[in-house]
C-alpha cells in the first residue's frame, strides 16, 4: 500500500470515530465490553495535555492515565494522531455557543476572536496541534464552522470572502497565542518576571543604548515599555490586532 493510501485509509478511520454513534449502528463483535469507553479515553488525554504539553502525548502515558494498559488502547483508537484530532473536536464541541441575537457583525466578529483565544489559553497544547488547512472534520469542528461563519451573516460578503475572512480571523487569534505562549514559557524557563528581568538588566542596556545611534528604538521602545509595562504585552498586542483586522473587514464590507 503505498503512502497516499495509507493516508487515506488514516483519514477514512479518523472520521468514522470522530462521527461516532451518528452513523446508522453497527452490530458490536461478540465478547466482553471494554472497560471503558473512547470517551474516557479522549477526557484522559486531554487532561494530561493541559497539564504537562502535547510532547506529554503517548500511548504509555495516554493509557495509564485511563487505568489500562497500552495494547488495550489500540481497541479504542488506531493511535495517537487519531487521538489528537479527537481531542481537538471534543475541545470545539463543548465551546460556549450563545445565540447571536442583534448583535451586530463588529461584536459578533470579535466574539469568535476571543472565545477561540480563551480556548487556547484554557488548552495552550492546542496551537502546536491545530490545522487550518487540515481541520479533523468531526461533528466539533463542523458546529464550530458553522457558528462561526454566521458570525458574518448580514454583512454582504461573497461565500468565499466570508470564508477567508473568518480563516484570516482565526490565523491572527492562533499567531497572538502563539506569541503569549513564548512569553509565559520564558517566564516559566527563567523562573524570573518581566519587571525583574529589566530590572536585573535594564542598568546594562541603557549603558550600551546610545540615543544617538538608535534613536527611534530608544525613544519608542521606552514609550511601549512605560504604557504596557513590559517589553511585549499579550493583551496590549490582540487589541491592537484585532481593531486593525476589524478595521480592514470593515473597508470590505462598506465597498
Amino acid at each position: 500500500m503505498g503512502d497516499d493510501e495509507s493516508e487515506v485509509v488514516g483519514r477514512d478511520r479518523t472520521l468514522a470515530l470522530l462521527w461516532r454513534g451518528q452513523e446508522s449502528p453497527v452490530p458490536r463483535r461478540r465478547g466482553p465490553s471494554p472497560a471503558h469507553t473512547l470517551d474516557e479515553v479522549i477526557l484522559a488525554a486531554v487532561a494530561l495535555a493541559d497539564a504537562d504539553g502535547a510532547a506529554a502525548l503517548s500511548v504509555r502515558a495516554v493509557a495509564a492515565a485511563v487505568g489500562m494498559a497500552p495494547m488495550s488502547l489500540y481497541t479504542h483508537v488506531p493511535g495517537m494522531s487519531e487521538l489528537t484530532d479527537l481531542m481537538v473536536d471534543h475541545l470545539y464541541l463543548t465551546m460556549p455557543r450563545p445565540a447571536w441575537g442583534r448583535r451586530r457583525w463588529r461584536r459578533r466578529v470579535t466574539a469568535v476572536a476571543e472565545a477561540n483565544r480563551d480556548l487556547l489559553r484554557a488548552h495552550p497544547w492546542l496551537v502546536e496541534v491545530v490545522a487550518l488547512s487540515r481541520p479533523p472534520l468531526g461533528p466539533g469542528q463542523m458546529a464550530k464552522y458553522e457558528y462561526e461563519l454566521a458570525a458574518f451573516d448580514g454583512t454582504g460578503l461573497s461565500d468565499v470572502d466570508v470564508d477567508a475572512a473568518l480563516t484570516f480571523l482565526l490565523g491572527f487569534t492562533q499567531q497572538q497565542a502563539l506569541a503569549e505562549r513564548a512569553v509565559e514559557t520564558a517566564r516559566r524557563d527563567s523562573g524570573v518576571t518581566d519587571a525583574q528581568w529589566w530590572a536585573a538588566n535594564g542598568p546594562l542596556l541603557a549603558s550600551v543604548l546610545d540615543p544617538a545611534r538608535y534613536p527611534r528604538a530608544v525613544r519608542i521602545g521606552e514609550a511601549a515599555g512605560a504604557a504596557h509595562g513590559a517589553a511585549y504585552d499579550p493583551d496590549a498586542a490582540f487589541g491592537f490586532g484585532l481593531d486593525r483586522l476589524l478595521a480592514g473587514l470593515a473597508d470590505l464590507i462598506d465597498a
